[in-house]
């Protein structure tokens, strides 16, 4: 998140842009571009490029709607999130595969590892554990984001999570 000085920079560009400045579109597509890619890229996994572009052009598109511009990191999250499960959704990853043929515990390729774990995952909860685990939002604010209720978080986040440490000790 960015702190005051830099929030303070980032609020001129949106009025900026907001106003048709190309070159402050420019400068925010810039501080963007990498939250949006973090944000994307574990819910999304291989489409998470893809995600990101798509959220991007809704941002730009959207952005005379915003009216507080300290609130254009939240407000893009929300935006990256949705699009995020929307590309993995069209994507089809959206069944669970079986979680038996995953590489033992000690496997080297670790990150791999992780990240087959994750394609196991459905997009609504790679997107939850992104939300709690990640970026350390309450269950209160991912459901907000999310547009379920907050018994809905809870207990993907527990399905998730129990999902990932199965595959872990299996």
């Amino acid at each position: 998140m960015p702190d005051e000085r830099s929030g303070d920079r980032t609020a001129r560009l949106v009025r900026a842009a907001q106003r048709g400045d190309t070159l402050a579109m420019a400068e925010l597509l810039d501080i963007l571009a990498p939250y949006v890619g973090r944000v994307c890229a574990p819910i999304a996994l291989g489409q998470g490029a893809d995600a990101a572009q798509e959220t991007l052009v809704s941002v730009f598109k959207s952005l005379r709607t915003l009216k507080d511009p300290a609130a254009l990191h939240g407000w893009v999250r929300a935006i990256a999130v949705r699009e995020a499960i929307r590309t993995a959704h069209r994507a089809g990853r959206t069944v669970p595969t079986d979680l038996s043929a995953l590489p033992a515990r000690g496997d080297p390729q670790l990150s791999a590892d992780i990240r087959d774990v994750l394609e196991r995952l459905s997009p609504e909860h790679r997107a939850v554990l992104m939300l709690r685990d990640v970026e350390g939002l309450d269950e209160r604010t991912a459901a907000a984001l999310l547009g379920v209720r907050t018994g809905t978080v809870k207990s993907r986040l527990h399905r998730a999570r129990d999902t990932f440490r199965k595959a872990w000790t299996s």
